[in-house]
């Protein structure tokens, strides 16, 4: 296992140059959001779904090569463990800004390798991961981010020419723990398509999933209000658990053509 620091002072999620706004430092405090809530992520069918969805855009099995996957913002590793679980051969770099997504993410998926890296920074990867990866993915991190073009950019140096990128992104109206975990925007797809482009990506697809199951899944998170940041960080309850368990089955059923998962392939340059 490799870990290794590709920037400096991650741990408190600040850029060079200054303390945060206090609520910044809330929102943007990814150390402290996977210490209170990489249970609830982890057992999340809104998650699996996406990993289900990302895995049968890579088509991973069909490469004639083994494939090289980097994960750009790999959280706790749970999508590295399907993947691995999925494609035995694959070899896999995950990107996280957070030490302690790092650590939860090496325990899950001790095969994979694991970096503590800022993209937001214009920084040269270590020189065995330069224009590395035929395959890459980027699942719900550019909401986050302020500059999100920026960071598609310093990406690339990380990825082969003709590297197959999948991104995912929330589509439809932010519910208060979106807020509460820092969301900037929820993008429709010509908004993300226009992003990859500007970054200097060739976009292959971008569109919708999730109709009708995974909508419903998402109004309910919004009625849940603020309600929701505090059950997040508890044990769910066996109502809760069961009704994650239904919606689990329900979304083997969703449209890969509509809903407001948003989701886009691209080829980079």
């Amino acid at each position: 296992m490799q870990r290794e620091s590709v920037s400096s002072d991650h741990s408190t999620g600040r850029c060079a140059g200054g303390a945060l706004p206090p609520y910044q430092e809330i929102r943007d405090d990814w150390d402290r959001h996977w210490d209170d809530y990489a249970y609830s992520a982890e057992c999340n069918p809104a998650q699996r779904y996406r990993r289900r969805l990302i895995l049968s855009l890579l088509s991973l099995n069909e490469s004639p090569h083994p494939a090289r996957v980097l994960d750009i913002g790999s959280g706790q590793g749970d999508f590295a463990v399907d993947l691995l679980v999925s494609c035995p051969s694959a070899q896999f770099l995950g990107l996280e800004l957070s030490a302690s997504g790092i650590e939860f993410a090496a325990r899950k998926a001790p095969a994979a390798e694991f970096l503590q890296c800022d993209l937001t920074r214009e920084l040269e990867p270590p020189r065995p991961w330069k224009a590395w990866a035929t395959h890459a993915v980027c699942a719900e991190v550019l909401e986050h981010l302020d500059e999100p073009e920026r960071f598609l950019v310093h990406a690339k140096a990380w990825m082969a020419s003709g590297c197959k990128l999948i991104v995912t992104v929330p589509g439809g109206p932010m519910s208060a723990f979106d807020r509460h975990i820092g969301h900037r925007k929820h993008y429709r797809p010509e908004e993300l398509a226009r992003l990859l482009e500007r970054a200097g990506f060739r976009v292959e697809h971008a569109g919708g999933a999730g109709f009708p199951f995974f909508d419903l899944y998402r109004r309910v998170v919004i009625a849940r209000d603020k309600r929701l940041i505090e059950d997040v960080m508890q044990r769910p309850t066996p109502a809760a658990r069961a009704a994650m368990s239904v919606f689990d089955a329900l979304f083997h059923l969703n449209l890969s053509t509509c809903g407001w998962q948003t989701i886009a392939t691209a080829i980079a340059p």
